[in-house]
């Protein structure tokens, strides 16, 4: 009898301490660290044996883990859920490039949030939100910002010719070089930020762009996983080792500075793993590791977004290792920070998110069987039915035509969909309410305003562009190099009537480089591949249309651009540019600047 009643108090006690030190502790400093593209199997803490992690491996030991976390399938997406607690579609965030990764203007973030309430905030890596006004950090919330440009190093918002290594990032909107690698510079700027603002909360988010393609990193780092034919891709191994030591060094720092006990520090990565695990015919895997799921990034199947997320706040009582296996998401990473920084969660957010708090303190018996869903869109307008995934804490429901007992089948192979019709019947159901809710934006386009006197020169990229049933636009700057996809039209708003200069280039300003020249080879990269040299053009003419009014120059072989000067209302308008060779081919400019006058 003695022993029974203790089984039934121990649990309580557990619960009342938690709650007890939650309550006390004092408004912590909060760091986020997000890496790009390592999936759940890519730390060795979670079973496998060929990647060395020894500080994420650590950090796993002493946190509390949340095993069953879903994010969104890509990259843009899951940033924007994290930051507003709303699923990526409500807040028109489904793709990476086409303009469709701009976080809406209308939405509210989390360092916005952060900001009023006192805290410093800074960004340090990806943000792959918008590089224009008002979709940059620093019109969301971040005091401080130093960034590549769009969804990672090497594309067409990026820096010219930058490779990861000896860049020049972004830093507060102005262009700086940097010596190093990139996420040595990510974590190294972020512990001067930590440093800068000790006395006062802070919010530190580290958004790396590696493990993310292309696979650049130091010899030293991907050496130790070549010729084993366990392992897929030596430099993605590489890469991850590298961010695991950089966390290591900077939870070091924290300790040094007598910051970590009321840190609260977050590791998580924002979507399926990208190369860190290799399938056959029959979805067996042929190298690699991925937990026993099924899929990798932008697939429905779980290995496409469940992912790690580790807590670990000291102060807070949540410095013990342990496993919390309810079904959770990226939409309460927003709402469980604000509880526990004693920040309050504005009324009429209407977001999708759930505090987490309840679960960090025990309280596990109350939580409700939720149902989440994550799809994959990357297209220029969302599609119903496309792609999805229905999940409760027990059932997978995928593509409107599987059905999955996810506890006894993680790998997803037993289709279950003719067995459980009322399930089926169900979470046909639950698609249909959600779908309602997400798709307010569908039809709506995210804007860049120009002539706002919060970004004198909006810098314009084919990356943004929408280019309907064409192919992709040149995203990236070997596409630029070699000319290469579609033609579309940004969609723009002016800030307020006047005379505009608009400018358009094939390379970008820094380049220095004619409309016709060839691009210079890059220089030699670790671990990967040097840009190739460009595609020679000859464009004789340069030409834009907004509306009904298209304007027209000649250009000859030593000219860096073609400007233009137009009147132009306020509101709304979109813009579609021109390079027309000597056989009339027509290309998109790559690059246009515009400036009120």
């Amino acid at each position: 009898m003695r022993l029974n009643t203790w089984k039934i108090a121990y649990p309580l006690l557990i619960v009342l301490l938690l709650t007890n030190v939650l309550v006390k502790a004092q408004q912590p400093n909060i760091v986020m660290v997000l890496t790009d593209d390592q999936g759940y199997g890519d730390i060795a803490a979670h079973g496998n044996k060929n990647i060395k992690t020894p500080n994420l491996d650590k950090l796993y030991e002493n946190s509390i883990r949340f095993t069953d976390f879903h994010v969104a399938t890509t990259c843009a997406p899951s940033r924007s859920g994290l930051l507003t607690g709303k699923y990526c579609n409500t807040v028109g965030v489904w793709h990476t490039i086409l303009g469709r990764q701009l976080l809406a203007k209308e939405e509210t973030t989390l360092p916005q949030l952060l900001q009023q309430a006192g805290y410093k905030t800074g960004i340090f890596g990806k943000w792959h939100l918008g590089d224009n006004y008002p979709y940059r950090p620093q019109d969301r919330g971040f005091d401080e910002v130093l960034i590549h440009g769009g969804g990672g190093v090497t594309q067409a918002p990026d820096y010219w010719n930058n490779d990861y290594f000896d860049d020049v990032y972004f830093h507060n909107g102005t262009p700086k070089k940097f010596e190093g690698y990139c996420n040595d510079i990510w974590f190294g700027e972020a512990s001067k930020f930590i440093m800068d603002n000790k006395t006062k909360p802070f919010f530190c988010y580290i958004p790396t762009n590696s493990p993310h393609g292309p696979y650049h990193v130091a010899d030293a780092y991907s050496k130790p996983y070549r010729n084993n034919p366990e392992i897929p891709n030596p430099n993605f191994y590489g890469m991850i080792t590298n961010i695991d030591e950089q966390v290591g060094k900077l939870i070091d720092k924290l300790k040094k500075e007598g910051l970590y006990d009321n840190t609260i520090f977050i590791f998580m990565t924002d979507n399926g793993t990208a190369a860190g695990v290799k399938f056959g015919k029959n979805q067996e895997v042929v190298s690699g590791f991925n937990a026993q799921m099924r899929g990798t990034k932008g697939s429905p199947y779980d290995g496409g977004h469940r992912v790690p997320f580790y807590m670990h706040w000291p102060k807070g009582g949540l410095a013990q290792g342990r496993s919390i296996t309810e079904l959770t998401s990226y939409t309460d990473v927003l709402p469980t920070l604000l509880e526990l920084s004693k920040v309050p969660l504005p009324s009429g957010l209407n977001i999708d998110g759930k505090s987490l708090v309840p679960l960090l303190k025990g309280q596990v018996a109350n939580w409700p069987d939720r149902v989440m869903v994550s799809d994959v869109q990357r297209e220029e307008f969302l599609v119903k039915y496309k792609q999805y995934s229905v999940m409760t804490k027990d059932w997978r429901f995928v593509n409107g035509k599987e059905l999955y007992k996810i506890k006894e089948d993680p790998g997803q192979s037993n289709n279950l969909f003719d067995q459980f019709p009322d399930k089926v019947a169900e979470l046909k159901e639950a698609y249909e309410q959600w779908w309602k809710r997400v798709s307010v934006r569908a039809e709506k386009f995210s804007r860049v305003i120009v002539g706002s006197p919060y970004e004198k020169v909006t810098a314009l990229t084919a990356h943004d562009l929408h280019v309907g049933d064409e192919p992709y636009p040149a995203w990236n700057q070997n596409m630029v190099r070699a000319a290469k996809g579609g033609n579309g039209f940004w969609a723009l708003e002016s800030h307020e009537a006047g005379r505009y200069r608009i400018e358009l280039r094939r390379y970008p300003k820094e380049s220095s480089l004619a409309v016709n020249a060839v691009a210079p080879a890059g220089q030699a990269v670790p671990g990967g591949s040097p840009y190739k040299p460009g595609k020679a053009l000859a464009i004789q003419k340069m030409k834009i249309k907004i509306g009904d009014r298209e304007l027209e120059k000649k250009v000859d072989d030593q000219q860096q651009f073609a400007r233009f000067e137009v009147d132009l209302p306020k509101g709304d308008f979109d813009m579609y540019s021109y390079m027309i060779d000597q056989n009339e081919e027509v290309y998109s400019a790559f690059y246009v600047y515009i400036e009120r006058l």
